[in-house]
């Protein structure tokens, strides 16, 4: 359930912004707001068992180096303060794309829009949940990237 938390909306950005055009613009607004909706309750699902539950989540997926007793790895912590934050960041990117889905209806160019939206929302959740320095530094970079992306558009 944790790893479904930051893969759905990675997964959403990447398959609109590569075929979204195929789908059709009523289908892509429909199916972006359906994940994020989604997710936004697995994150309350999640908020219950970390913050009101009292467990921390450690999740290692992959070791970048390991020199001596120092070592490196891909993976995400969830404990009280980082579960606050995925609540908050979800609630107010639901609303933005439900918003945004509604206000740009009618834009040719909205299945971008909410490609580079979905993209923006991981890379927020991958800052946020991030467990080493690293990991943190290319989730600072991607929300750089996204939120210029944003902006351009």
């Amino acid at each position: 359930m944790y790893l479904l938390l930051n893969s759905l909306i990675l997964a959403q950005a990447i398959l609109f912004g590569v075929g979204g055009r195929f789908l059709g613009r009523s289908l892509v607004i429909y199916y972006s707001n359906i994940i994020i909706l989604v997710s936004t309750i697995i994150s309350y699902f999640i908020f219950y068992e970390i913050v009101l539950c009292g467990s921390i989540v450690t999740i290692e997926l992959y070791n970048y180096s390991v020199s001596g007793v120092y070592s490196i790895t891909f993976g995400f912590l969830y404990d009280d303060l980082t579960v606050s934050m995925l609540v908050i960041i979800y609630t107010i990117s639901c609303l933005v794309h439900i918003y945004g889905s509604g206000y740009m209806y009618y834009d040719p160019y909205i299945i971008r829009f909410l490609s580079f939206l979905g993209l923006f929302t991981f890379f927020m959740v991958f800052l946020v949940s991030s467990s080493n320095y690293v990991q943190l530094f290319f989730g600072w970079e991607g929300v750089g990237l996204s939120s210029y992306l944003l902006i351009n558009f």
